[in-house]
């Protein structure tokens, strides 16, 4: 008989959300473009569930052309019209307008010289934090990492970066590591 792994209590029995905390959430991410795209579907998660947002991540990156930062800032009013008329993505105003700021910032970003994963990652130090909560309850909503990130990211232009947000994106890119004591991810733990 197969021992079921523990989890994070968060995961569902879901397999979609069971493979994203099993193979994505809390692994260090260093790529740029991967990493551009997750701190946008972060934004659009504000106000809900990550599932919803993970159950149409591939239709977001199917209508948000990959993410290529570039296509996304020549986006006219009839593209962003058609974005909003996408019942396959959150159709959100402000978040629509929000991923294409992004964009533009993200390409700022690189064109000073800097990588945006050295930009982003300076936060924590380039390194993993690894933190010892006792319970998902003790795990705070943001942390001053980031909102030094929110802050930076808001000079910076971009939008839906607030510390929250931030947090949940330095969980899920692998800044942080708030994989629950019991479960199977933790670090020291595979």
């Amino acid at each position: 008989m197969l021992i079921p792994l523990k989890r994070c209590a968060w995961c569902s029995d879901d397999p979609l959300y069971q493979n994203y905390h099993d193979h994505e959430w809390g692994v260090p991410l260093h790529d740029d473009q991967g990493l551009f795209e997750l701190l946008c579907l972060e934004g659009a998660q504000a106000g809900l569930s990550w599932i919803t947002i993970l159950k149409k991540r591939a239709h977001y990156r199917a209508v948000f052309d990959g993410f290529e930062a570039q296509k996304m800032t020549n986006y006219n009013a009839e593209k962003v019209a058609s974005l909003l008329a996408d019942a396959g993505i959150i159709r959100n105003r402000a978040k629509v307008a929000g991923f294409i700021s992004n964009a533009a910032a993200y390409l700022k970003i690189q064109a000073e010289g800097e990588h945006f994963a050295d930009f982003i990652w300076q936060f924590v130090n380039h390194q993993t934090i690894v933190n010892h909560w006792a319970t998902a309850q003790d795990t705070p909503a943001s942390t001053p990492e980031s909102e030094a990130m929110s802050k930076t990211l808001k000079k910076r232009g971009f939008k839906f970066v607030g510390p929250t947000i931030c947090y949940a994106f330095m969980q899920a890119s692998g800044m942080v590591d708030d994989h629950s004591p019991d479960c199977w991810r933790r670090s020291g733990s595979e």
